[in-house]
């Protein structure tokens, strides 16, 4: 099995849409992924976001999505939005490869944090980011408001 990390690109965003709504189904929300593929594309040609995809045999098999945020505290930061892989592709270390690429991105940027949320049910993925030695902070909560497009 041949496992390729490469950047992301415009014809890359029907497979993306599809591995978030894969993520969405297992964490139990699959009616709050309401962003369409034509919003994706949108989004990705405008450079909102960009991506790293993993290809295991010439198909997609999972993504790291990011993008550039700031921390007041630590400076330059990578946020990853989502990181997901295909179910079928999973345990042949296409995550970790993900992953290490997408460190690498934020290293070669110059950022000094990468931060993600992840659900506190989520035991695989919390055992996969302790493994990488990951800091899960238990104390802070997030906020949010949902704004309607006008």
């Amino acid at each position: 099995m041949q496992i390729t990390i490469r950047k992301a690109t415009v014809a890359d965003v029907p497979a993306m849409h599809a591995l978030v709504r894969e993520l969405a189904i297992y964490e139990r929300a699959e009616d709050q992924h309401i962003a369409t593929v034509e919003e994706y594309e949108r989004d990705f040609e405008a450079g909102i976001y960009d991506a790293l995809i993993a290809e295991v045999d010439a198909q997609v098999a999972g993504m790291a999505m990011y993008y550039m945020a700031y921390s007041t505290w630590k400076g330059k930061m990578l946020y990853l939005e989502d990181f997901v892989v295909f179910e079928a592709y999973r345990r042949y270390g296409a995550g970790q490869l993900l992953f290490d690429a997408f460190l690498e991105v934020a290293r070669q940027a110059g950022c000094r944090l990468v931060k993600w949320q992840v659900l506190d049910w989520n035991e695989p993925a919390l055992k996969f980011y302790e493994k990488n030695k990951a800091v899960i902070e238990r104390e802070w909560w997030n906020g949010k408001i949902f704004l309607q497009p006008e």
